[in-house]
């Protein structure tokens, strides 16, 4: 199922024994732009305390309880690592943290999530065959609160900002982002998928997309109350004239 960012922010978390606090933000890596964690603010339970948690333990989403499950108790989420949200997340403290769970790394793989496609295929490791990371000072984790204020570029001319990142709660991957354009376009908004982008300027919040502007502005467009259902994405692919990534994971490429 496809979720707007924006719409499970302040969504509840409910561990195994109760609730834990709300959603307040997600870091993606920029090279896969997959989620990797979820920030949780826990509120007044650990004394406004943020952690995070991997879609490894994560459950269910209630669109109609804004609600998240989490497959954790409360003790394991207290005595997790401790992370200084003022500094960036360091490999060893991903390591830290995975060891703690024992869940898989997502790194160190030709695969969205390791050596697999999807978290579901990966298992949780021993100490023995977990590995250390060579390149422990290349992260690429990013805040999506951040990146939704982003300006878009085409290759001729600026087109619209960022305005959510949509996901796929079946693989984490951010499957789009929604772009505004209505300093052009007044109203309307289009979507780019990651794969259509050249690349982004992380110290001048700009993104670069292999489309032209009158290409974006005839894309089918969407709305807020639009549902993402796999006939709009046709049309969107079809449009765009790219290979749905829908046939990519059929064929496991």
């Amino acid at each position: 199922m496809l979720f707007k960012t924006q719409k499970l922010e302040h969504y509840k978390l409910k561990s195994l024994d109760g609730e834990i606090g709300r959603v307040a933000d997600f870091y993606f890596d920029d090279e896969h732009w997959t989620i990797r964690y979820l920030v949780a603010n826990t509120g007044a339970w650990l004394t406004k305390r943020k952690v995070l948690i991997s879609p490894h333990a994560l459950g269910e989403a209630f669109k109609e309880e804004y609600l998240i499950s989490v497959n954790l108790t409360k003790d394991q989420i207290e005595d997790s690592p401790f992370l200084d949200f003022d500094k960036p997340i360091s490999r060893q403290f991903e390591e830290d943290y995975s060891h703690y769970y024992g869940s898989p790394y997502y790194w160190g793989g030709s695969g969205i999530w390791g050596m697999y496609s999807t978290m579901f295929g990966g298992k949780v490791l021993s100490d023995f065959e977990h590995k250390k990371d060579e390149e422990t000072d290349d992260l690429h984790l990013r805040s999506i609160n951040e990146v939704s204020t982003y300006r878009i570029h085409a290759t001729d001319g600026e087109i619209g900002h960022v305005e959510d990142l949509i996901i796929d709660d079946e693989t984490w991957t951010i499957r789009y982002l929604v772009v505004n354009t209505r300093n052009w376009w007044p109203g309307k908004k289009v979507l780019i998928a990651p794969a259509w982008i050249d690349r982004v300027s992380w110290d001048e919040s700009e993104v670069y997309v292999n489309l032209t502007r009158e290409a974006i502005v005839a894309a089918p467009e969407y709305t807020d109350d639009a549902q993402m259902n796999r006939d709009y994405e046709v049309s969107l692919y079809k449009h765009y004239e790219f290979k749905e990534y829908w046939m990519d994971e059929m064929l496991g490429e």
